[in-house]
């Protein structure tokens, strides 16, 4: 079937010309943190505005070049059983609980979740989590724990604690921390978990769950009183503040053309921005929320984000084809062949320098009373 051709193309588009329609920031009319920032202060020096983030100068001569720079019932052992693997367009998916989980769980998969990990610690100045858990946390929960990268790093940061990171996969290494476990789970079926948690974490869940509000409610749950939770997700449209990404272009059609396809298979594509909504109505308070312009490219001044833009632009290079195969044949009636044929087009705009592109990480964290 024949597929929307962008209506403008990146390849000769200056950044800031006069033609150009903006992509309005997202975050245009609403505060960049907003609740109470709690005493420990964590967020502090964290910038959080994108009009802050200013693109490094580009000559005239290279402006337009391209760059690439245990548990019961539900819990499932580490056996055969989930590790009967489907594999779909030379991709490798998960076996448990097969078709709610659009992404691969392959080594190239993994590998851009690894790189993903960097990306975020590196944006919240290399710091493992926001919430102000306190120097001796006894138990950690890791929801979608993925590659496990998080779960054991701060098993060694906490050596106090039992850290439990579950997942649809076992593809987390055998070789942890004494206090790390890890479990194949399904966190939409109901928790089970026998002692509560000082700390519950989760991050990156975009297109994964159907009912985030029953997702809160169970962390309620089984968060200790005094406790905390803390979430990091995304909302998916790329924009920019200075007219350099034009709606229409290739990237924007793949956002949109994902976005509509996982909504199609019941499930979330941008829990971001709703949250800190989520978390207020499961009943947690002291709520503090952040937005965290992530930049797509290693195109801004300041050396931090320029490395954080090199990992994104890497992570979605690296990830396109894992991101794009199965949701659109799937849910949108693309081919495959269409897929990969549409997928250098996004490549190309990504690449291009003179785009200074970005796209919002919402961080919520919250209490539950005592």
């Amino acid at each position: 079937m024949e597929r929307p051709a962008p209506v403008a193309s990146h390849a000769s588009t200056a950044a800031g010309d006069e033609g150009n329609v903006p992509s309005e920031s997202p975050s245009a009319s609403r505060a960049q943190a907003d609740g109470p920032v709690t005493a420990a202060g964590p967020a502090d020096g964290i910038q959080g505005n994108e009009d802050d983030i200013q693109a490094e100068d580009v000559s005239s001569s290279d402006a337009d070049s391209s760059y690439d720079d245990a548990a019961l019932s539900f819990t499932q052992s580490l056996t055969s059983s989930v590790t009967k693997y489907k594999y779909e367009n030379g991709r490798r998916y998960h076996a448990y609980e097969d078709g709610k989980y659009f992404l691969p769980n392959d080594e190239e998969e993994n590998d851009r979740l690894d790189l993903f990990h960097h990306l975020l610690t590196l944006r919240c100045n290399d710091k493992l989590h926001l919430a102000p858990i306190g120097s001796n946390p006894q138990r950690i929960l890791d929801l979608g724990t993925g590659t496990g990268i998080w779960a054991i790093e701060m098993g060694d940061a906490y050596p106090s604690a039992e850290i439990i990171g579950n997942d649809f996969s076992p593809i987390q290494p055998s070789s942890v921390p004494p206090n790390v476990q890890f479990e194949v789970d399904d966190i939409e079926n109901t928790w089970l978990f026998s002692s509560p948690f000082d700390y519950i974490h989760c991050r990156y869940l975009a297109g994964s769950l159907a009912n985030w509000p029953k997702l809160m409610s169970q962390a309620f749950a089984h968060t200790k009183p005094g406790g905390w939770v803390e979430f990091h997700d995304f909302d998916m449209k790329f924009y920019s503040t200075d007219k350099s990404f034009v709606p229409g272009s290739a990237p924007d059609i793949w956002t949109s053309e994902i976005a509509n396809g996982v909504r199609a298979i019941g499930r979330e594509p941008e829990p971001g921005p709703k949250l800190k909504g989520w978390v207020e109505d499961a009943g947690f308070i002291n709520v503090f929320h952040q937005v965290l312009p992530i930049p797509v490219g290693p195109w801004p001044k300041d050396k931090r984000l320029k490395e954080v833009g090199a990992c994104d632009l890497s992570m979605f290079l690296q990830g396109l084809e894992g991101i794009s195969l199965r949701v659109l044949t799937m849910a949108k009636n693309w081919s495959a062949e269409e897929v990969l044929a549409f997928l250098p087009q996004v490549r190309k705009d990504l690449r291009n320098r003179r785009i200074h592109a970005l796209h919002d990480l919402h961080i919520v964290y919250a209490q539950k009373p005592y």
